[in-house]
């Protein structure tokens, strides 16, 4: 199977090629034609599986090859309109739409929050037919009148899962209820929830049903430790592990976004180049952070899960979970930021006495057990048993943060905050459904509508 043998036009190959792909990944030999086709796609595809690609090409071809419907205005109208969760990926699908798209003569632009508005409103007086953008700003576009919605005719709903967490719902019902109702529908969610489901349900007509986004392969390419240790011991090992090894472009995950901005002064601290990612960063601060993380002047990245979202390298050699988050799922999400492509990667967390249930949780997922080791010097100093390898959870001390914390079934998201393109500064999110065995299953009906 070639690029080619899905339809797509020598121009848009040539982009492909020049990036060094050459053989399309299972969700884009499924979704290319389906999206070709003209037929609504409801993608079932974690982050490191091409699912990007497998919505921008059949995107370009399909408007490289029509011709736009008529416009009351002399402005050019935006003819797709891709929302993603966070400003890093919205970045990120704009650079492929951009690369894929150099031998056409289409234009792309994205809008996200924290940066200056007024450079987005002049680009937006220009031609634009794809539109990338985050809910938050692309809401503030439309309350200035500066940008049109009305003859939208493909609509992407990329991470969509991530975007429910992140209590993006109200926005994104409002957003489609701007748009026409004849048009193409394509969601992709790492995960089918119930409310995925139901999203799914109310917005896509007859759609072709994509599940390659099994999340059990996909771990199985990593290497994955676990180091027990201390709680207030953390810190001192990640350091110690850093240094022993060497290690360059070590992604670290935190739960909160005042436990990266300590942690990553804690390694700068004891010599280790260190920055932390979040959603309290401005725009300007996180594009630098990223830029420095990729060429390899930043030896380590310390980032929360929404901050991550959009951190694309190829091979990135290391992911360490200084906490492990809440919900299973986002521990795999977590750990495919390795081993992408493909490729085999290493994966490191450090799990401390509270932690044993969410380890539970996680191997339940999995439906494997994670080997378990200490270092000399760092010993966790606990008497607990580690999670038993049918997942059954170790009894835990009742003590004050146990108490307080860790529970196996995270609460219904409950957004506080937003800062300046949306991003809620306090959530918490809830656990999405396991994904179902791989099908692929297409509706007789090729039109482009939605409910």
């Amino acid at each position: 199977m070639t690029f080619s043998n899905l339809g797509l036009s020598d121009a848009i190959v040539n982009a492909v090629t020049a990036r060094g792909y050459t053989t399309p990944t299972p969700i884009q030999q499924q979704a290319i034609p389906a999206i070709l086709s003209g037929q609504d796609v409801l993608a079932g595809a974690q982050t490191g599986t091409g699912k990007t690609a497998g919505f921008t090409l059949p995107i370009l071809q399909l408007l490289s090859t029509t011709t736009p419907a008529p416009s009351a205005g002399r402005r050019t109208p935006v003819r797709a309109l891709i929302l993603t969760p966070t400003r890093e990926l919205a970045a990120q699908v704009e650079e492929s739409v951009t690369a894929y798209g150099k031998h056409l003569s289409l234009n792309s632009m994205t809008v996200f929050g924290g940066v200056n508005i007024n450079p987005q409103i002049r680009q937006l007086k220009g031609r634009v037919d794809i539109l990338v953008a985050t809910p938050g700003r692309l809401l503030d576009h439309i309350q200035q009148g500066t940008v049109s919605l009305s003859q939208i005719e493909i609509l992407v709903l990329d991470e969509a899962d991530r975007m429910l967490d992140m209590g993006f719902i109200r926005d994104i019902r409002r957003i489609l209820s701007l748009l026409p109702k004849q048009r193409q529908n394509l969601l992709f969610s790492a995960t089918f929830s119930r409310e995925i489901k139901s999203l799914a349900q109310s917005m896509l007509n007859q759609p072709v049903l994509i599940e390659v986004a099994s999340v059990h392969p996909k771990a199985e390419l990593i290497s994955q430790k676990v180091y027990r240790v201390s709680r207030d011991r953390k810190s001192a090992l990640l350091t110690h592990l850093i240094q022993q090894h060497n290690w360059y472009q070590v992604l670290v995950f935190t739960r909160t976004k005042h436990g990266a901005d300590r942690l990553s002064k804690q390694l700068s601290h004891s010599g280790i180049p260190a920055m932390a990612i979040h959603g309290n960063k401005s725009q300007a601060a996180r594009t630098r952070t990223l830029a420095k993380f990729k060429d390899g002047s930043l030896q380590v990245l310390v980032a929360t899960d929404i901050a991550a979202r959009g951190i694309d390298i190829n091979e990135l050699p290391i992911v360490i979970n200084f906490e492990l988050p809440n919900v299973p799922e986002d521990y795999v999400h977590r750990i495919g930021r390795t081993g992408r492509a493909g490729s085999t990667g290493e994966a490191l967390a450090l799990v401390c006495a509270d932690e044993y249930k969410l380890l539970a949780d996680i191997e339940k997922l999995m439906k494997r057990s994670v080997p378990q080791e200490e270092v000399p010097g760092f010993e966790a100093g606990d008497r607990l048993s580690p999670p038993t390898r049918n997942g059954a959870a170790a009894p835990q001390p009742k003590n004050r943060e146990t108490r307080q914390g860790q529970h196996s079934r995270p609460q219904t998201s409950r957004t506080r905050s937003r800062d300046a393109d949306g991003t809620p500064t306090e959530s918490r999110s809830r656990g999405a459904g396991h994904p179902r065995p791989t099908t692929v299953s297409r509706s007789s009906s090729g039109r482009r509508s939605s409910h």
